[in-house]
């Protein structure tokens, strides 16, 4: 069982005995973990936000810093999952220095009247549809509406490692001075484009529900627990980044 999330794989859960009762990864114990990830997450974007409203630092130290520092955590808690219960936590803080960054100067270009016009930020309104989406993708896997099957995971997988190598032809391209046309521009093209990203982000979740589902099935150890909730606030992540990023176009278009 695979899923293109990098955080789960097909050898994830695959590896361990089955653990004694009481020692063993459950849904509810990865729910619990993943919400204390998510308060962590908010409550450092939150700090970040406030320190570079008041100047205290900018947003490119808190940007590049959190990117950097998430992007080596992830790296240590993949192949060091029995680390999870530390790095996971880390992870949700440094990745706050991110969020809130990203989150700031996208407040502060499109204003406090966001692209509604009802006074709600365009910051609330990515985060309103991010657990809208989140909800929404669990129901549909929870009532069986989208189901993890092979052909489902090859599409989604495939498609995620298109989205990444694009993202990352772009950003080499971008030490050259060159652009990638309509990937961050606000054309229809690129606006389609940025709606078809956050579709594949979302149904990356619905692969991470299986596999976390798997895992507590197969009696994986506890502290998968912890390693479940890292990869789905990985995912969270990258669905926030990318609504905000659509509803930036929207905004620009409307201007």
């Amino acid at each position: 069982m695979r899923t293109s999330n990098p955080t789960l794989n097909a050898d994830t859960f695959q590896r361990f005995d089955r653990q004694a009762s009481g020692n063993q990864m459950t849904v509810s114990g990865t729910v619990n973990k993943t919400g204390a990830l998510l308060l962590l997450l908010i409550v450092s974007a939150s700090i970040t936000w406030n320190m570079i409203a008041t100047g205290t630092v900018t947003p490119m130290v808190c940007t590049l810093g959190g990117l950097i520092g998430g992007l080596l955590i992830a790296v240590v808690t993949c192949f060091k999952k029995t680390w999870a219960p530390v790095t996971a936590p880390l992870y949700a803080i440094v990745e706050g220095l991110f969020v809130g960054g990203v989150s700031i100067v996208y407040a502060t270009m499109f204003g406090p009247q966001g692209i509604s016009g009802t006074g709600s930020s365009i910051v609330t309104q990515a985060v309103l549809l991010t657990f809208g989406v989140l909800f929404s993708m669990l129901a549909a896997y929870r009532f069986g509406i989208i189901k993890a099957t092979a052909k489902f995971r090859a599409g989604v997988i495939a498609a995620t490692g298109g989205i990444m190598l694009c993202y990352l032809i772009a950003i080499v391209l971008g030490f050259f001075g060159i652009n990638v046309p309509h990937l961050h521009e606000a054309t229809p093209l690129g606006i389609g484009i940025s709606v078809a990203i956050i579709i594949i982000a979302a149904l990356n979740l619905i692969l991470d529900f299986d596999l976390i589902e798997t895992g507590a099935n197969q009696g994986a150890p506890k502290y998968m627990e912890w390693f479940g909730a890292f990869a789905l606030i990985v995912t969270l992540i990258w669905l926030y980044i990318e609504i905000l990023r659509l509803l930036a176009m929207l905004a620009s278009r409307r201007d």
